[in-house]
Order: structure tokens, then C-alpha cells, then sequence
């Protein structure tokens, strides 16, 4: 066999296998962008690897992939970012108001939004080692030299990521309702142009910061709830096309502005008992592009 003739039997081989790993690496990481280019890696990887004594194709490419989202998610922790630039999910809205049907397939494959809420907060090796066997039944003697540990301290990171998993789905997740109805009155009081409705979901200290792509002519950061009420309803046509948007990074709702389904504002909400203390905007096209966002279902 010629390597050209070779190099396409590998990649025919490849294909076969490249769902599996896309949802592998999506449970993973969250994000399908992320599980994409771990995916992509795979394969770099695999065509630069003399295959010849790969016995089971499908569990080296596991393994690779495995190995390339825990790097990932190691690399994510470690880094310092800004609440606006830190992780979340891929967004569910494209930005040509289509989405490919291959990720339609995964989305609608995956986990629950909920899920991977929990997903986010586990430490990098518990992600992977829950994964990998309560998701995809691979015996711990596999997942154990992906982790760098025996097969039962792995079977032990698996059961505390369980453990986590199984507790956050036993608690009922009132708190997210609520920042959703708080976050939707906000919105739909913007939309009919009801101040004294933004007033009562509004903190009377709360803060308002935009990066520069978002900042008004008022400044990057204003406060008090007459103040950003005003603002809000002074940008009121963008709020028209707002939905609500579950930000993973910490679990909290927020808003996408998407007309025409191309992304052009992002705003995050911490809401504290009931009233909304902080907003952030982000509408700089670069760091937009730098986000996942999951769109939740109406």
C-alpha cells in the first residue's frame, strides 16, 4: 500500500470513530468548538503514529482524546480570566442563523445544561475518570493511566464526581428559576419600556460595567437602579432580540443579543436575593468570538 493510499485508509478508518469522540470530548470539556479541535488532535496525532501494533483503534483514540481534554481542562483552570472571558458552552444560536447538523446531532446527543453545570465544577481528573466510565463504560484500568493514577484511586475519583453529580441532581435548582425570572422580567420590562418594572427587579446600589465595544456615552461603569434603568431603556431595540442564556461558568443566567442569529452582546447577571446587584456587557467582537454560550430553551 502507497502512503497516500495508506494515509486515506487511515482517515476512512477515522471517520468512523469521529462521533464517538466528538461526544467524548464534548462531555468533557462543554463546548463544541473545544471538542472539535481535541478531536482534530486525535487525528494529528494518529496520522503521525505508526499504527501498526494498534490492536483496538477505537480505545487509542479514546485514550488520545481523553488525554487531550484533560490537558485542556487543566490548562482552563489554570489560567487567570475575566469573569466575561472565562468558559461556557458553545452557543446553541450561530452566528448565520444555522446550525450545522452535525452539531445539532451532538447537542441533541449530549448532556443536560443542568449536568454539565456540575461537569464544570469538578476537578479535572474527576471529569475525566466520571466521563469515561459512568458515561462510556471504559473499565478503570483504562482510565487509570490517563489520570496518572492507580485503577483504584481512579475508581475513587469517579465515585466523588458521582457523589457531587448525584447531590446536585437530588437538590431542586430553584435558585437558577429564579435568576431566570428575574433575568426575563428585566428583559421584558426593557422591551415594553416599563421603568418602574426595571426599578422593581433592580437593585437600588446595583452596578452596571461594558467593556469599551458596549460602554455609553455615561462611561463603562454606572450605578444606582434609576441610572441603569435609564440605560437599559435607552437600548431598548437590543433587548428585543435578547434571550436568556445559561452561563456555565458558574451556573448563572444571563442574556445574548443575537439578531439575525449573529452574536453581537453578551450580558451576565448575579442576582441576589431576588434583585439583580451586578450586570456586565460584553460587546467587542474578538472576545465575543473567545465565547461558548449554551442558549436555554424557552
Amino acid at each position: 500500500m502507497s502512503p497516500v493510499d495508506e494515509r486515506e485508509w487511515l482517515a476512512e478508518r477515522f471517520e468512523t470513530h469521529r462521533r464517538r469522540l466528538r461526544a467524548v470530548a464534548y462531555r468533557m470539556l462543554g463546548s463544541v468548538s473545544e471538542a472539535d479541535d481535541a478531536v482534530q488532535e486525535a487525528w494529528i496525532r494518529l496520522s503521525r503514529t505508526d499504527t501498526s501494533d494498534v490492536e483496538n483503534l477505537a480505545g487509542w483514540l479514546t485514550t488520545v482524546v481523553a488525554r487531550v481534554c484533560l490537558d485542556m481542562l487543566r490548562s482552563r483552570r489554570s489560567r487567570r480570566e475575566e469573569p466575561l472571558g472565562a468558559h461556557a458552552p458553545e452557543p446553541v444560536v450561530s452566528r448565520d442563523d444555522r446550525t450545522h447538523p452535525e452539531q445539532e446531532t451532538l447537542m441533541a446527543d449530549s448532556v443536560g445544561l443542568a449536568l454539565l453545570v456540575v461537569l464544570e465544577t469538578l476537578a479535572p481528573p474527576e471529569r475525566v475518570a466520571f466521563v469515561l466510565h459512568d458515561m462510556f463504560d471504559l473499565p478503570f484500568d483504562e482510565i487509570a493511566p490517563i489520570v496518572g493514577r492507580s485503577p483504584a484511586a481512579a475508581r475513587q475519583l469517579a465515585s466523588r464526581a458521582r457523589r457531587r453529580v448525584q447531590g446536585a441532581a437530588k437538590r431542586p435548582n430553584a435558585d437558577l428559576t429564579r435568576q431566570r425570572e428575574v433575568v426575563g422580567a428585566f428583559l421584558a420590562a426593557a422591551r415594553a419600556g416599563d421603568f418602574e418594572g426595571l426599578l422593581a427587579v433592580l437593585d437600588p446600589d446595583v452596578v452596571r460595567r461594558a467593556d469599551r465595544a458596549a460602554a455609553p456615552p455615561s462611561g463603562s461603569e454606572i450605578r444606582g437602579a434609576a441610572v441603569v434603568a435609564k440605560g437599559a431603556l435607552a437600548g431598548s431595540r437590543r433587548a428585543g432580540s435578547a434571550q436568556p442564556a445559561l452561563m456555565l461558568v458558574n451556573g448563572a443566567v444571563g442574556a445574548v443579543v443575537a439578531p439575525g442569529g449573529r452574536l453581537s452582546m453578551v450580558v451576565t447577571f448575579k442576582v441576589r436575593r431576588g434583585k439583580i446587584v451586578e450586570m456586565d456587557v460584553l460587546a467587542d467582537p474578538e472576545r465575543l468570538r473567545q465565547l461558548d454560550l449554551a442558549v436555554l430553551a424557552s
